[in-house]
């Protein structure tokens, strides 16, 4: 059980911030977030101030500033800290400081030792094949001789044309990436030096650590993950089944997500589809176990139009698609699973009390990242001011956002112009489909710039992009 009442520090902003105070206080737990004055009229800072007063509100310069995080810690009395997802969630020095300092903290997420072992793709490209993990063909450690690199290079090319693909690509990666940075794909040959140098700069840059990892390109392929929690002894762990994440914008970043991650009941695929999903879960529950994971995390994969999967890497945080696949759990019968609950109450030291076999999975969800951009042009950002923002309420629909919907709101140009999160719930994928158009449909969205300029967003393309969900 609980070590106590706890005071937990929100690290964070926007909705994930609101979804992890709101946890706290489902828990009993009080709570204190943090803004910076971009975000003065995030719904996030309104949230605080009306669940919980001044005392559990703090302005600080950035959300990425460690020293100003702790600072205050200490001032509010916090007990432990939520990294929610983006800024220090995959930072393991920042994760190990928490735990360290003289005046130690609870961090809510994995352990630090977790996330550095899991954070490095090398790391866990050698875990996964200790363990029989299927994973991309290419580089198992990291490469920082160029030679080196030019060598794998050309031997990746060399059985991509034995194999008869018309277009080989190979891909460059920063081994202590992740979340689609650091990234480039290679098609020419000759042009793959120059690559090799930009990331491995890139990595030295950002990660102060110029390993690069070289893997086959994978083609036609589809993005699929398993949501793993794990208890905080690390030796207890249960998964909240599979989704599908493929549909994404031309920079790799997500846009629709569907939970489970194929629908072998409704759409007919040339592998079997039910049976990749099932190995995929028992892949990465092996590898939870392995490591002793002790919290929430994902496994992301990639399956090829064959039925193929091949684990790509795994994400040691609560991520931002975790409410779809909550949306088709119940546990012990009960529906309403919440992740971001299960990883404040573990986190704080209860135990899963609850096994696989005490775990639902039903119906199909769909999550919309509703974003101001044009995705007509390269999917660039729009910014402005928001005038009204609303949808229709449904028993099947949950909204999650810090946009305030009875004010205008001004997008921060310091972020990515998020707007909300729509989660669709369904008997089936066609059920849910129809859902999802409905909802977008009927979404109140409006707003302009400071020339007049109406405001752009991607629902059209979520619109369009939903006929064919799931379907490879």
């Amino acid at each position: 059980m609980y070590r106590g009442e706890h005071r937990v520090l929100i690290a964070n902003r926007g909705e994930i911030a609101i979804r992890i105070a709101k946890a706290c206080l489902d828990l009993n737990q009080n709570f204190v977030c943090v803004y910076t004055e971009a975000d003065r009229e995030s719904g996030h800072v309104r949230f605080a101030l009306e669940n919980g007063g001044e005392k559990s509100l703090f302005r600080i310069g950035s959300y990425r500033d460690a020293n100003e995080v702790f600072s205050v810690a200490d001032r509010s009395d916090a007990s432990a800290i939520h990294p929610g997802y983006g800024f220090f969630a995959e930072d393991f020095r920042f994760a190990r400081r928490v735990v360290k300092r003289e005046k130690p903290l609870i961090f809510i997420g994995p352990s630090w030792r977790v996330i550095q072992e899991l954070g490095d793709k090398i790391n866990t490209k050698r875990l996964a094949r200790s363990l029989g993990v299927p994973t991309v063909p290419g580089s198992d450690r990291p490469i920082y001789d160029e030679l080196e690199a030019v060598e794998l290079a050309d031997s990746l090319f060399s059985f991509q044309r034995e194999q008869g693909f018309k277009a080989p690509a190979i891909m460059v990666k920063a081994s202590a990436g992740g979340g689609g940075m650091g990234i480039e794909e290679v098609n020419d040959p000759d042009e793959f030096r120059s690559v090799y140098r930009r990331i491995r700069n890139y990595a030295k840059r950002q990660f102060n650590d110029e390993g690069v990892l070289i893997e086959q390109r994978i083609f036609g392929f589809n993005h699929l993950e398993v949501q793993v929690v794990g208890e905080q002894s690390g030796k207890k762990h249960v998964h909240f089944g599979t989704r599908n994440c493929s549909v994404q914008s031309s920079g790799n970043q997500k846009r629709i997500e569907v939970a489970p991650g194929f629908a072998p009941n409704e759409i007919h695929y040339i592998f079997n589809a039910s049976g990749v999903l099932a190995s995929i879960t028992e892949h990465s529950l092996s590898m939870a176990r392995a490591v002793n994971y002790d919290s929430v995390g994902t496994w992301e994969w990639i399956v090829t139009p064959r039925g193929e999967p091949f684990l790509m890497e795994v994400n040691t945080r609560i991520q931002v698609e975790n409410g779809v696949s909550a949306a088709i759990s119940s546990v012990k019968g009960e529906t309403g699973v919440n992740i971001v609950r299960e990883q404040v109450r573990l986190g704080l030291g209860d135990s899963l009390n609850y096994t696989q076999a005490d775990i639902d999975l039903s119906g199909v969800a769909i999550e919309y990242r509703i974003i101001a951009e044009n995705p007509d042009k390269n999917f660039a950002p729009w910014v402005g001011r928001i005038e009204k923002f609303d949808w229709q309420s449904q028993d099947w629909l949950e909204v999650y956002t810090q946009v305030p919907t009875d004010r205008p709101y001004e997008i921060p140009t310091e972020f990515d112009p998020n707007l909300a999160l729509g989660i669709v719930y369904g008997e089936n994928l066609e059920q849910a489909q129809k859902r999802g158009i409905e909802f977008l449909n009927g979404l109140t969205l409006q707003g302009q710039d400071r020339a007049g300029r109406k405001l752009e967003s991607n629902c059209s393309y979520l619109i369009d992009k939903t006929s064919a969900l799931l379907e490879f």
